[in-house]
């Protein structure tokens, strides 16, 4: 079973730099210090063709639950995935953690032609984890470019915040950043990360220059604030917070455009807002003034930047013990009120 470790894997993905946020190291190692154990592996018998960063978590009665997190990584980005080539080694390695199921999130759009959209030995889940569907930003023209794809109002927003004096810098402060997520959190109803959590990412990342912390502020009291992490030539907006103070402002908008301006400066071609509500976009389009639950509330927000909405394939089940999977699968669905 040829399992590597953190050394070998990213020096594996230096080769590979379409490799995703999810699948590197550092995000390997955030995830360890917080309830997870990640495994690394390379298809050597194949060229290393392929290759994987695959997470643990414990289940009860010893079982764990496997997760592929925007993977597998291709070697020659843009070619199909031979599942048939991939399942020997992942079910090897799986079994070995004792893994009940594998739940497989690729790093692959609907849209791509060259896909297959469901492998064999799979089942479609109802339980994504990451949000299959987003908001893609096109960085690769001048900033001029970039700004006339946005919509007017955002434009606009994005300039009141300048002519109202919002100022946006780099941050390594995680104190104000947790303050600001933590009241996001409590006005919009979504859960929030620990303190250590965000902590944690920003030191590995910003470590190697993958992450910078935005803080926008007003006569010197923070607003807003934003992590966006690089990996390659991809960009994304993970994490973001804001007060309840001077929001006629619109801070947010200008610290998005900063971001943006920043990922564009290292490398980055494409500006992932990551996460919109997985709907059709005619649905987005139809709802969006009418609904704030859930993702719906940053919807509004994040489609004035003038992206490309699309939704990845996937997610899906490889199964190994089905009474444990089902056990898993009731709790979960209790748990998300579904009948």
């Amino acid at each position: 079973m040829p399992e590597i470790n953190l050394k070998e894997w990213d020096a594996w993905l230096a080769g590979n730099p379409a490799a995703h946020l999810l699948q590197t190291g550092a995000w390997g190692e955030l995830k360890a210090a917080f309830g997870w154990h990640a495994v690394r592996w390379i298809d050597k018998l194949f060229s290393a063709n392929y290759g994987a960063q695959i997470l643990f978590r414990r289940l009860p009665l010893g079982f764990t639950f496997a997760y592929l997190a925007r993977g597998p990584v291709l070697a020659n980005a843009g070619e199909s995935i031979d599942w048939n080539q991939l399942w020997p080694e992942l079910d090897n390695i799986c079994r070995a953690h004792r893994a009940a199921f594998l739940r497989i999130e690729p790093d692959v759009w609907q849209d791509n032609p060259t896909q297959v959209l469901t492998p064999p030995g799979v089942v479609l889940s109802h339980h994504a984890i990451q949000p299959p569907r987003t908001i893609l930003v096109d960085l690769k023209g001048a900033e001029v470019e970039i700004l006339a794809h946005m919509k007017q109002k955002t434009r606009y927003n994005i300039h009141l915040a300048e002519k109202k004096g919002v100022q946006v810098h780099p941050s390594a402060d995680l104190s104000t950043f947790y303050h600001l997520i933590s009241i996001t959190g409590d006005r919009d109803g979504f859960g929030v990360h620990s303190r250590a959590y965000y902590q944690k990412a920003y030191d590995l990342f910003a470590s190697q220059g993958a992450c910078q912390l935005f803080q926008a502020d007003y006569q010197g009291e923070p607003l807003a604030a934003l992590m966006v992490f690089l990996s390659g030539s991809r960009a994304w907006y993970l994490y973001g917070a804001s007060g309840d103070a001077h929001r006629e402002k619109m801070p947010t908008y200008l610290l998005q455009w900063e971001a943006m301006r920043w990922a564009k400066v290292y490398g980055a071609q494409q500006y992932d807002l990551y996460g919109v509500p997985d709907v059709p976009q005619t649905e987005l389009e139809d709802q969006f003034l009418n609904r704030s639950d859930g993702l719906w509330g940053v919807y509004r927000f994040k489609r004035g930047f003038g992206g490309v909405i699309q939704r990845a394939i996937g997610p899906w089940d490889r199964i190994y013990q089905p009474l444990i999977y089902r056990a898993y699968q009731l709790w979960m669905n209790r748990s998300r009120g579904v009948d």
